[in-house]
């Protein structure tokens, strides 16, 4: 599936080195959840599967944000719990931090492992497990 516009646009207005990280992100992103729709959401790259946002990143002060939604559940070190929910985060500042190996394991957990946020306002906050 080709990268929309919008997210290449994303990754070119990142500074050179960030854009090295967004680009690789995006790659690596694209091959292992190949038939996943991608696009900018909340002003960031997001990747979805059936509606419910599964792994994204962004730009933050100092470094570019991994984001995997239902993260905390994979149970991986490398990543680290975010927010009050189930996600976790990678962070890089540079492109050489990207663990291939690592990136390619937790984006198939990605696809196995879900929790419920498309419909986390209708269930007023609760998140249900998927899979």
């Amino acid at each position: 599936m080709p990268i929309p516009k919008d997210i290449l646009a994303y990754n070119a207005a990142q500074s050179p080195g960030d854009k090295r990280i967004c680009d690789a992100l995006c790659r690596a992103i694209g091959r292992g959840l190949p038939g996943a729709e991608c696009k900018i959401w909340h002003r960031h790259p997001v990747w979805f599967l059936e509606g419910n946002p599964i792994v994204g990143y962004s730009k933050l002060k100092g470094c570019v944000r991994l984001l995997f939604w239902s993260g905390q559940s994979f149970d991986e070190p490398g990543l680290a719990p975010e927010g009050s929910f189930k996600a976790a985060e990678a962070r890089y500042t540079d492109a050489a931090e990207i663990d291939a190996a690592d990136l390619e394991r937790w984006l198939a957990k990605a696809a196995e492992i879900q929790w419920d946020y498309k419909n986390i306002v209708k269930r007023k906050g609760r998140l249900e497990r998927l899979k």
